[in-house]
Formats: C-alpha cells, structure tokens, sequence
C-alpha cells in the first residue's frame, strides 16, 4: 500500500497535498496540522480528510525545581532493544492514536508501529538520542526515549508503562529522569505530547509543572 505524510501542514496546503497523491498514486495520506483552528479543520473535512485525533503538546522549563524520581532509572543499551519492544507490544495495545482511530488498518499493524519505533529508539543509532528504563525487582517496568530538537529543546517522542505496574508512579519517575537527562545537556525546556483523550498521562505532567502549550489535528484520506 502506498502511503504518505505529511506533518505541520494548513489548509492552504491541501491542494497541493492531493496534487501530490494523484501524481504518486498515493492510497493512503496521514497529515498533522500546524494549528487547531476550527477553520482549518473544516477546509481539511470538506476536501474529503477524516480527524483521527487531536495530539496536545505540554511543556516546562527545564532548571532546578525538578520533580524527584521515585525509581532508579538506568540509560538502555542495545541488548536491551528486545525487551523494550516486548513491553512496547503491552504498553501500546489497542492505543487512541491516529492509526487505531482508522477502522481500514489491521489493528495487528497499527500496534506494531510502536512496537517498532520503541525498538528502534534502542537499536538503530538516531533514532533517538538516548533512551531511560525503569525496572523493579530486575524487571523493565517502563521507558522513556529522548530527543534534543535543538540545543535549547529536549522532547520526549515516546514513552510507555507495563499496564500491570501502572499506578506505582513510574511514569512519574520516568519523567522526572527525562527532565534530568536534558538539563545536563544544557536544553532550557522540554516538550511532550499525547492524544488529547489521553487523561492519565495530562494530570501526571501537570504534577510534575508542564502547562499545555499547543494542539494539532491528525487527519487522513484514502484514495479509494
């Protein structure tokens, strides 16, 4: 199957963007929005596109007041790459994200995504620029990839918790060694974003000092 994306696009992109699909006989394309403007939603809806989700993004600086991780973290190494998707394929089942909000793709599919990316965020070199576990009893429990956007800017891209050790605070630890790993690498701030329904990890970053600061839609339109 032929797909695409597209990310940071409006809806002065839109003719452009179907130009291009009809040109590389693109089945599927998956575009996120530069803003979250009503207008701009509708101009993508009237030209055929269906809204999988709304990714909210939270940040804080990163300086002295940070929150205290409650479990030890360590930095992954590539043997650990295996594990790591293993607790990806718990931790991502069934996920509110753009790909499992569209019915047309296997669901099988749409988990490996994560599986994947988290994987890869060990193994292959720039994928990531560092990747956090957390283990208790000798068990991965939880993991945090890094990104630096620049070298004001850290991000974390993506993050997951076995759902049998959610609500031990892990995440919270995850976070709070996430906001450590940048601070020693000089960023000033650091981002973060999920799907807007995504209740649980909203009220853990707020815990630990993130505000929202911008939202953006995912749409996508088959060709068929």
């Amino acid at each position: 199957m032929a797909a695409a994306r597209a990310d940071g696009v409006t809806a002065a992109d839109v003719p452009a963007l179907l130009a291009f699909c009809a040109a590389e006989s693109v089945r599927l394309l998956m575009v996120r929005t530069a803003d979250a403007a009503p207008a701009g939603a509708q101009a993508f809806e009237e030209a055929g596109f269906r809204l999988m989700d709304t990714l909210v993004y939270y940040g804080r600086p990163v300086d002295d007041c940070l929150p205290a991780a409650q479990h030890t973290l360590r930095p992954a190494v590539l043997f650990d790459a295996p594990s790591v998707a293993a607790l990806a394929a718990e931790a991502f089942r069934d996920y509110g994200g753009h790909y499992h909000a569209d019915s047309r793709l296997p669901r099988d599919l749409c988990d490996g995504v994560y599986v994947s990316w988290a994987e890869r965020s060990v193994a292959v070199a720039g994928v990531a620029d560092g990747v956090l576990l957390a283990e208790e009893a000798g068990k991965l429990v939880g993991f945090v990839t890094l990104r630096l956007n620049s070298a004001t800017e850290g991000e974390v891209p993506l993050y997951g918790v076995h759902p049998a050790a959610q609500g031990r605070g892990i995440g919270r630890s995850l976070i709070a060694g996430a906001l450590a790993w940048f601070r020693e690498r000089g960023a000033a701030r650091m981002v973060i974003s999920t799907q807007v329904t995504n209740i649980a990890s909203q009220t853990v970053w707020i815990r630990c000092g993130f505000t929202p600061i911008s939202a953006h839609y995912s749409f996508h339109r088959w060709f068929d």
